[in-house]
């Protein structure tokens, strides 16, 4: 029979289904690392309340956005709050 599968054949296809996962998965942390993110977002990876968030915002310790009443701020000023 011609169309017999090798173990040469499995191999390669496993392969070529590895790389595109990897491909995905890298495409999918770009994705993530946004550099605004919403206020929940930013409350979290600070770990602090609505109230502390608002106070960093008024005082101007966070660069901020305001789009369509949600607040979003800059990842780049959360993670310089933690370099402070």
């Amino acid at each position: 029979m011609e169309n017999q599968i090798t173990k040469e054949d499995l191999r390669l296809f496993a392969q070529t289904i590895i790389g595109e996962l990897k491909e995905i998965l890298a495409k999918q942390n770009k994705e993530t690392s946004l550099e605004w993110v919403k206020a929940k977002v930013a409350r979290q990876l600070l770990s602090i309340s609505p109230a502390s968030l608002q106070t960093l915002r008024i005082s101007g310790k966070l660069q901020y956005r305001k789009v369509l009443g949600s607040y979003y701020y800059n990842r780049k000023d959360i993670m310089n709050l933690f370099n402070e």
